[in-house]
């Protein structure tokens, strides 16, 4: 009777001690896992001072979802230090401000469009700054040319020609052949890196440069000629562009002067009149007259900006 009671509480200490120890490794392994998805979550959007990162849970969120990662790589096209949830945050709280504000100043039923015309304004915020970007990894081409042409004529190998043009640089080419420097370093092909660069920042001159990159490397024959000559004619089209930008100009402020004017209008009206923009909108015919002007103004500062657009 002693050795079964004896036996039974060994067992019954044993059931404990593993169960403890299973208990504990399930949850260091869980604590792991945790930390490792934050850190593979947060990689790509850790920016170099280390900045504190806000709304963790929404950013996860949302790099779980089709839209959340592709406007994280809007965000990444961009070079803005946000994550997605913080720009969603941002750009949630500006549309219900500017909703309060356009219902109490104008009339209630310019809430709605106010934060649609938010919501809008905060993606073509990411629009415009791609664009920048865009624009000065351009007018860095003739400079990154010469110093790949310089590198290859001194020997050096086009891998390490490219890292040695992402350490002299200034951002954004600098940060961009950062990143493919750290895609060669663990692997990846010339091609596949400096597609990936033609990929997140489209623009001719860099397809040139980057094919002329693919075929020299393919080929195995000397580039520095033709980097030589690409260098002179990226220098002239960075003149070209220049020109036809400040020939422009006019035209692009006419494009957004054009709808600010209805805007002004309204409050002018207003203004003289007051309480004549709730009185108007709070018929159907009052409505629709509003929504067919804001559309009306759309449409002309579409049709502005399609007409200055010219491709260089």
């Amino acid at each position: 009777m002693n050795a079964l009671v004896l036996l039974t509480a060994g067992a019954t200490l044993l059931c404990c001690a593993l169960g403890t120890a299973g208990v504990l490794v399930y949850a260091a392994g869980k604590a792991q896992r945790q930390s490792l998805v934050e850190r593979l979550s947060d990689a790509p959007a850790l920016p170099p001072a280390g900045r504190a990162r806000h709304f963790r849970g929404l950013d996860r969120r949302l790099r779980a979802t089709r839209a959340g990662r592709r406007l994280e790589r809007r965000l990444a096209s961009t070079g803005l230090d946000v994550t997605p949830g913080e720009f969603t945050v941002c750009a949630l709280a500006g549309a219900a401000g500017l909703w309060l504000v356009a219902a109490s100043v104008l009339a209630p039923f310019f809430g709605p469009p106010a934060a649609l015309a938010a919501l809008w304004s905060a993606s073509a915020f990411l629009g415009l700054q791609r664009r920048k970007r865009i624009e000065r990894f351009i007018n860095q081409l003739p400079e990154l040319s010469r110093i790949l042409a310089n590198a290859t004529q001194a020997g050096l190998a086009l891998r390490t020609a490219l890292g040695m043009a992402a350490d002299e640089m200034e951002a954004p080419a600098g940060e961009e052949l950062a990143k493919v420097a750290d895609k060669l370093a663990i692997g990846h092909s010339v091609d596949d890196a400096l597609g990936e660069l033609a990929e997140r920042l489209p623009s001719r001159e860099l397809v040139v440069l980057v094919t002329t990159l693919v075929l020299s490397n393919r080929a195995g024959g000397t580039v520095v000629t033709s980097l030589r000559n690409l260098t002179k004619t990226l220098e002239e089209r960075k003149e070209t562009r220049r020109e036809v930008r400040t020939q422009l100009s006019q035209v692009t402020v006419t494009a957004y002067v054009v709808p600010l004017m209805g805007i002004g209008t309204l409050l002018l009206m207003d203004r003289i009149a007051p309480g004549s923009i709730n009185r108007m909108t709070s018929t159907f015919l009052g409505q629709a007259a509003v929504v067919a002007a804001f559309c009306l103004y759309g449409l002309g500062f579409l049709a502005i900006r399609r007409l200055s657009r010219i491709d260089v």
